[in-house]
């Protein structure tokens, strides 16, 4: 009979993980179920659910640290965040809309995860940020790694071990994490029109470019026409997003050298912070650019000059 487990001390998920442990039998860890849909589909004869494990337990903003308990969501830690005007840098994405499950992703299960968004490109993934961690090892032995400063690790660093393991390494408690301050302005230059092996090379020179670029995405026309942000949706084409963040003064003159490089490239145009925080949040979600949730998601990893000869391929084989 299948049972849902939900501790929520830290005794309670060792004595969890020791039964299954004893009785060899295996167990879905969850936290706010958003993932079911990533990767590959579990046999788990019960399932762990982390959610119970929940709060903030330190947050020195002047030091930039946060430690949570795993199953806080992130809704709560983002909010927490905000009023200090810092952010998690790695930008984690919301996947609960594109696999339609789940309550509001949390902490443990992003981190778990290793989920980044577009700012990946310039800061990490979430296993760049993550600092610390106590958890419980598959055999229920509790133990810890890291610390809450970057340089208090010695000896072999499983904090980037266990970020992208999907729990299947252990099951974490507690995660302390490095936090950055919100930039002040973001604002993206556009580039309208571009086939896939051109946007591909706008890209590349802006990301090579000294302009700092935190973000760099290409929408084909059918997809751009279902962004929320009416220069992007009115497009009638194509569109190439390069995002760049910092203080006011420097983000305009960034855009500026930015816009001048690529002037060569076709039309250009630029969103400020509020629409270039909506386009951003629809490549990080994913969902809000789709036709229909009932497909299949595929994500293709490829090195940046291959990607316009494998989206190619991809298309001509529907």
């Amino acid at each position: 009979m299948t049972q849902t487990l939900k501790p929520s001390t830290a005794p309670q998920l060792r004595d969890a993980i020791a039964w299954a442990a004893a009785e060899e039998t295996t167990l879905e860890v969850a936290g706010g179920a958003t993932k079911r849909g990533l990767g590959r589909p579990l046999q788990a004869s019960h399932t762990l659910d982390v959610s119970g494990l929940r709060g903030v337990v330190s947050y020195e903003p002047a030091e930039l640290v946060l430690t949570a308990r795993a199953g806080t969501t992130m809704a709560e830690i983002e909010a927490l965040l905000k009023q200090n005007r810092q952010i998690l840098a790695f930008e984690p994405p919301d996947l609960s809309k594109l696999y339609g499950s789940g309550d509001g992703a949390t902490i443990g299960g992003t981190v778990a995860s290793n989920l980044a968004g577009p700012r990946r490109v310039k800061v990490g993934a979430a296993r760049d940020h993550f600092l610390g961690m106590s958890g419980v090892s598959g055999r229920g032995e509790a133990f810890k790694a890291g610390g809450k400063v970057v340089k208090n690790v010695t000896g072999y660093d499983l904090c980037k071990l266990l970020a992208g393991s999907f729990g299947t390494l252990a099951v974490m408690d507690e995660v302390t994490l490095k936090v950055l301050p919100a930039p002040d302005k973001a604002r993206t230059v556009l580039i309208f029109g571009l086939d896939d092996a051109r946007a591909i090379a706008a890209m590349a020179a802006a990301l090579n470019s000294p302009f700092e670029i935190s973000g760099a995405a290409h929408l084909p026309a059918s997809v751009a026409a279902r962004s929320g942000v009416s220069y992007v949706r009115g497009a009638g084409g194509s569109v190439t997003a390069l995002r760049i963040e910092g203080t006011g003064v420097s983000v305009g003159a960034r855009c500026d050298g930015l816009r001048a490089l690529l002037r060569d490239y076709g039309a250009l145009e630029e969103l400020h912070t509020m629409n270039s925080a909506t386009l951003w949040r629809e490549i990080r979600d994913v969902a809000p650019l789709l036709p229909d949730m009932r497909k299949v998601v595929w994500r293709v990893s490829v090195a940046p000059s291959e990607g316009a000869r494998v989206a190619g391929m991809i298309s001509t084989s529907r």
